[in-house]
C-alpha cells in the first residue's frame, strides 16, 4: 500500500467534501439569484442566458468525475472492509471478491443465497411455533 498522496484522489476528496456543505448549496444559489437579478440590466440578452447556461454545464460536467472518483475510492474501501470481516469471521470465504464476478454470477449467487434464507426462515417459523405449543 503507498502512502504516496495522490494529488488527483486528495482534491476529489475534498471537492466532493465541500459541496455537501449547506454553505456550497447557499453559495450556488446566491450565485443563481445574482444572475436572475441582472438580467434587466443586460435586458435578458442571449449572452446573459448563455452565462448561466455555460458555467452550469461546465460546473456539473466536471464534478461527475470529481464525485464519481471519490464515490470508487469509497466503494473500494467498504469492499476492503467487508472481506476482512469476512476472512475473519466464521462466513465462507467465497464471498470474498464477488463483486468482480459477472452479472450472471451474481444472479446465481443471489438466486442461491435467497434459497438458503428461506429455509433458515421456515425453520425459525417451525421453532417459533414449536416453542409457542409448548408454553
Amino acid at each position: 500500500m503507498s502512502n504516496k498522496p495522490n494529488f488527483f484522489s486528495h482534491f476529489a476528496t475534498t471537492v466532493a467534501d465541500l459541496s455537501g456543505k449547506p454553505f456550497t448549496f447557499v453559495a450556488a444559489l446566491a450565485l443563481v439569484l445574482v444572475w436572475a437579478v441582472s438580467g434587466p440590466f443586460f435586458g435578458y440578452s442571449e449572452t446573459w442566458q448563455l452565462v448561466i447556461n455555460t458555467t452550469t454545464t461546465i460546473i456539473t460536467f466536471l464534478m461527475v468525475f470529481v464525485l464519481q472518483n471519490s464515490q470508487n475510492r469509497d466503494g473500494k474501501a467498504l469492499q476492503a472492509k467487508l472481506d476482512e470481516l469476512i476472512l475473519t469471521s466464521q462466513a465462507a470465504n467465497k464471498f470474498v471478491g464477488i463483486e468482480k464476478l459477472d452479472e450472471d454470477e451474481l444472479r446465481e449467487m443471489s438466486k442461491t443465497l435467497a434459497e438458503k434464507a428461506e429455509c433458515v426462515e421456515e425453520k425459525a417459523d417451525e421453532k417459533s411455533a414449536a416453542e409457542a405449543t409448548s408454553t
